[in-house]
């Protein structure tokens, strides 16, 4: 029996990823059509490019964990609902197996903690590695923001103006003015953000 290479073993993940990249966009393009928005609408509302949104949707492209944000809160869609099949649970954990993970194309780890869409509640557990961004360029999107920096050093781009964050700082801005989360350091930086979405 012959053993498998590295080549033959990464390529069920880089096959999952490509499939996780594909629905996703399919189920943006889906959502933007049902909301009669077109690409430009979109570009306009979110501040990424249409050339970005296009190959997105086309499954050409993976997006940073702020693109994503955005374009659901466009879209006026928990943003879960791009990537995970939707699915009612009563109970009231949930457990770290069981929440959606995504990485983004800038390698940032984001990991959907709690989800409920009827209180417009979203909370996430962000790990940035060094020099990783939640975004190339500053986003936005409706709703407001709340976060925690459990580990590491993290410069919060808020309109402009540059906030660093030490463990335990804690940081809330209006999401529709544009922002960007940075690890400018050497190390990981962990967090906790609640976004909501109302």
């Amino acid at each position: 029996m012959v053993a498998p290479t590295t080549q033959d073993a990464e390529q069920p993940d880089e096959q999952h990823a490509s499939e996780a990249i594909s629905r996703i966009g399919s189920r943006i393009r889906t959502r933007r059509r049902e909301a009669r928005l077109t690409l430009n609408d979109l570009a306009s509302q979110t501040g990424v490019s249409v050339s970005m949104l296009s190959m997105l949707e086309r499954g050409l492209a993976s997006a940073s964990v702020g693109t994503l944000i955005a374009v659901a809160s466009a879209l006026k869609i928990p943003m879960q609902e791009l990537f995970e099949e939707d699915g009612e649970d009563d109970s009231p954990v949930t457990l770290k197996q069981d929440q959606p993970e995504i990485v983004s194309a800038e390698g940032v780890i984001w990991r959907l903690a709690h989800n409920s869409p009827k209180d417009g509640l979203e909370v996430t557990v962000n790990e940035y590695e060094p020099g990783t961004a939640s975004a190339e360029n500053p986003t936005h999107h409706r709703g407001r923001e709340f976060g925690v920096l459990i580990q590491g050093t993290l410069v919060i781009e808020v309109n402009d103006q540059a906030y660093t964050l030490k463990p335990g700082d804690a940081i809330a801005y209006d999401s529709q003015i544009p922002h960007r989360l940075v690890n400018r350091s050497r190390s990981k930086a962990r967090a906790v953000w609640v976004n909501l979405t109302r």
